[in-house]
C-alpha cells in the first residue's frame, strides 16, 4: 500500500475516536493542538537532513522535547520538495506525515536500537522492524514502538519484553490507532469534567 493511500485509510478508520477532525483543526490553525507550530519552511532545503541531525533539528518539531534525550525514538522526514522536520517519536512523525500528506517522501529514517552506540544512528525506517507493545516504555505513547535494524535483534528483544515484530507500514496504522483512541479518552475525560463542574454549579 502507498505511503498517502495508508495515511488516508488510517484517518478515515480514526474518524470515530476524532483523529480527523484533530487534525483538520490542526491544518487550520497550521499546528496540531496544543503543539508549537510545526517549523515548515524555516531551515532551507538540506539534501542530507540524516547527517548530524541531532545538532540541525534538536528539538521536536511538533512537541519540543529533546531529541538528543530521545535519541532512540528520534525520527527524521525529508520530504520531496526539500523539507524536513526532526520529531522525537513515531507519534510525531504521525502527525507530520498526515499534515503533509500532500507532500511525497523522499526517506523517513529512524533510531536504530540494534545498534550499541550511546547515540543511535539513523536507519532507513520503512527497512526497520518495530517491535510493537513490549514492556519497553514508549515515547509519546502507551503501547511502545521500538526500531531495530536487524530483524534478528527484534525478535530478540520480544523474547525479553514482549509484544510482536511489525513492518513499517503496520506499525505506523498502529500508531494511528493509539493516536485516536488517546484523542477519544482525552474528550471523554473533558466532557466528564465539564459535567461535573456543571453539576457542582447547579447545586
Amino acid at each position: 500500500m502507498k505511503r498517502r493511500d495508508l495515511l488516508k485509510t488510517s484517518l478515515a478508520a480514526a474518524a470515530a475516536g476524532g483523529l480527523a477532525s484533530t487534525v483538520l483543526r490542526a491544518q487550520q490553525a497550521g499546528a496540531p493542538s496544543g503543539m508549537p507550530a510545526p517549523a515548515v519552511a524555516k531551515k532551507p532545503a538540506d539534501p542530507e537532513p540524516q547527517v548530524n541531525d541531532i545538532e540541525k533539528y534538536p528539538k521536536c518539531n511538533y512537541c519540543g522535547m529533546d531529541r538528543a534525550r530521545f535519541h532512540h525514538s528520534r525520527m527524521l522526514l525529508h520530504y520531496s520538495d526539500g523539507l524536513a522536520e526532526g520529531v522525537c517519536s513515531l507519534r510525531c512523525a504521525a502527525t507530520s506525515l498526515t499534515i503533509n500528506v500532500g507532500r511525497g517522501t523522499k526517506a523517513i529514517w529512524v533510531g536504530d536500537n540494534a545498534s550499541p552506540a550511546e547515540v543511535k544512528p539513523l536507519v532507513d525506517a520503512e527497512k526497520a522492524s518495530f517491535l510493537v507493545g513490549s514492556s519497553i516504555r514508549g515515547v509519546m505513547t502507551r503501547r511502545s514502538k521500538v526500531a531495530y535494524s536487524i530483524t534478528e535483534a527484534a525478535e530478540a528483544s520480544r523474547v525479553a519484553n514482549g509484544g510482536e515484530v511489525l513492518d513499517f507500514d503496520k506499525t505506523l496504522l498502529a500508531a494511528f490507532t493509539d493516536i485516536a483512541e488517546s484523542v477519544a479518552t482525552s474528550r471523554k475525560t473533558r466532557e466528564e469534567r465539564l459535567k461535573r463542574a456543571q453539576e457542582k454549579q447547579d447545586k
